[in-house]
Order: C-alpha cells, then structure tokens, then sequence
C-alpha cells in the first residue's frame, strides 16, 4: 500500500515549485486568487470549460474537473453572502470537494491491484491530493494553514483582572498598522469617555478650522489641523462627516511579531491589516509601554486578534510579558503545523533580532 500511496501522490498532485505561493495568472495575493476562482466558476457556468492550466497542478480528465467546477459553482452560487476571503473560499473548496463521489476521480489501472477493502482509504487521500492542487491552483491557503477561531470578544460588563480602560474606535485606516503587533486607532471624543478630557485648545481649533474651511481658507485650517495632530487629536473624515478623534498608539498585548526587515515580517503586517482595515474595534488596555504605546487586547468583530496572529503562526507568545496559558497553546498549534513562521526550521525570535541590532551585531 505504501508504494500505492507514492504512485498517487507522484500523479494527482504535481503543483510547480512555486505553486504554494503562487497561483494561475501569476496570482500572489490571496484576494486576487478569490477573484479568479470567482470568475472562472462564472465561465464554467457559461461554457462549461475549466481552466486550460488546471492540468498542471492535478492530473486527471477534463470530465472529472469539470464535475469538480460544477460542484463549486452550485455551492458558490448558493453561499450568502458569497466567499469574499481567501479562508473563506478555501473552507468552500475544502467543503465542497471533500464530499467528491469516487465517479469523479479516475484511478490508474498500475493500482488495480490493490485490495478492495482499502480503495475507500485511497479515495479520500485521493481526493484530499486533487483538493490541495486545486487551491494551489488558486493560490489560496491549502487546509493545514487555517484555523478555527473559537475566542470572542468577553461580555461588555467583564473586568478582566488588570484593564484599565476600555476604547471603542473608528474604523481603522489600513496604513494605520505599522507592523504585526503595533496599530494606531481613533477614538471619537463623541465617546463618553473622551468628551470630557478634550483640551480646550483643542475644541477651539477644531471650531476655527471649520470655520476656516467655510470660507474657504485652507491654508488657515491646515495650520490649525496641524496644531490639533500635534495635541494627539486629528479631524478624520468619516461618511462625508468630518469628526474630531483622540490617537491612541496600540501594542498587542502578549505577543511580538517578526520585524519589517524579518523573514515573514510583512507578512505578518499584512494580515494584521487584512483583519482591521475599515473595522470598528475594541481595546481592552492594561498598560502602558516606555514608548508611549497603550498595552491591550484587540477584539473585531468577534475575532480575538491575538488569537489569530498566534494561530497562523505571524507571531510568537511573548512570554516575558504575559504568561497566559491559552497565547502559549495557540503558538504550540501553530508550531505543529508548521505554518508561517514555524515553517523556517529555526525561526529567529524578534527580541533577540532587536537585541543584536542595538548592540551592532
């Protein structure tokens, strides 16, 4: 069976080197790779064709792909809303195809010979192979990398031991996020609890500016923005309505992502941003770091934003600091799968890469 097993993997699932990060049409970003398949179900449903490049990430018949689209796009068709992430259409595909009849997937007649009553067991590692292609394909995330997010946000009246206080923001710009672990938000001084510390300054430049803007002086109402940027304010347009907003600079609590200039550093970025770009969020703060930086918890939208970096392997537990079990558990997860960046054989801690660089090494 073992020699069985190698021939099927050698032959239903033969991706390019590239093809883990790298879908048709050159794809690299994930978003990029929803819409293709989007559209190609589109075609399929049209004229009833499958990407002629399909072929060079899974072997099998043009009949056998083409009952594979048909499933797809049905299950496509009936996802309300439909899949707009790329775990999203991933869990789809996944969904979908794993429930493949055995009519679908031709067999090699070199594995005839093997017994009856392990050809199920095939089947199913079969299919899982033609999936794996399939994504790829696309250049969405293959089944080992996503991750079941089980953590919401704790009940409005919870205190956890040690919160300071609490932020509820505006939607946060993507160009916000400065790295993995580090986020400026705004909070509207609407807020009960910012309208009562707004300096007075502050409130009068923001009258004056937009009563400069009505008259048409721009240049005095960006000189008296810039006085308010500097108070650690901002006027920030939001749905056609200016509203002025308090900065808060925001470290993640119990966690430390690769740097900028790390291995998987820029990834890590670009997934905190993916998971907070244009959402309201809310900071649980516990303290304050010797930059400046308000130390806390990011929820959105249920999400626990700590939980998902920790789980897609973009960060590591930072001990040093916060000692709770379930950060340490997600990062073992993610250890196990070998995904982000635990799929580096030694992945170097960003404390100690900080370190070196401070003391010029």
């Amino acid at each position: 069976m073992g020699n069985a097993l190698r021939f099927l993997c050698a032959k239903c699932c033969e991706p390019s080197p590239e093809s883990d990060s790298v879908g048709h049409h050159g794809v690299t970003a994930e978003t990029v790779g929803v819409s293709a398949l989007a559209h190609d179900l589109y075609n399929f449903e049209i004229t009833n064709q499958v990407p002629q490049e399909l072929g060079k990430h899974v072997v099998s018949s043009r009949k056998a792909q083409s009952n594979w689209y048909k499933k797809l796009a049905v299950a496509w068709r009936e996802t309300k809303p439909p899949p707009k992430s790329a775990e999203e259409a991933s869990r789809l595909v996944i969904q979908t195809l794993k429930r493949h009849q055995k009519a679908d997937v031709e067999v090699s007649d070199r594995i005839s010979f093997i017994p009856l009553g392990i050809m199920s067991t095939i089947y199913i590692i079969l299919i899982a192979l033609l999936v794996k292609g399939l994504l790829a394909f696309y250049g969405l995330p293959l089944h080992h990398t996503l991750v079941d997010l089980t953590t919401g946000p704790p009940p409005s009246h919870s205190q956890p031991q040690g919160l300071k206080f609490e932020l509820h923001t505006i939607p946060v710009d993507p160009k916000a996020v400065a790295d993995g672990d580090t986020i400026t938000v705004y909070v509207s001084v609407e807020d009960s609890r910012e309208s009562a510390n707004v300096p007075r300054e502050v409130q009068v430049a923001a009258v004056e500016r937009a009563n400069a803007r009505a008259q048409r002086n721009y240049d005095r109402a960006d000189e008296l923005h810039k006085h308010i940027i500097d108070a650690g304010y901002r006027v920030i347009n939001l749905q056609n309505e200016e509203v002025l907003a308090k900065k808060y600079r925001i470290r993640l609590r119990g966690i430390d992502a690769p740097e900028g200039k790390m291995p998987f550093g820029q990834e890590a970025k670009d997934e905190l941003v993916k998971i907070v770009q244009n959402k309201c969020l809310r900071v649980l703060v516990f303290d304050e770091d010797r930059y400046g930086r308000c130390v806390g918890d990011i929820y959105c939208n249920g999400i626990f934003v700590q939980e998902s970096m920790l789980k897609k392997g973009l960060a590591w537990h930072y001990k040093a600091y916060d000692r709770r079990p379930e950060l340490d558990k997600w990062e073992k997860e993610a250890r196990a799968k070998r995904v982000g960046l635990w799929s580096s054989s030694n992945p170097e801690m960003p404390w100690e890469w900080r370190k070196d660089r401070r003391q010029g090494r």
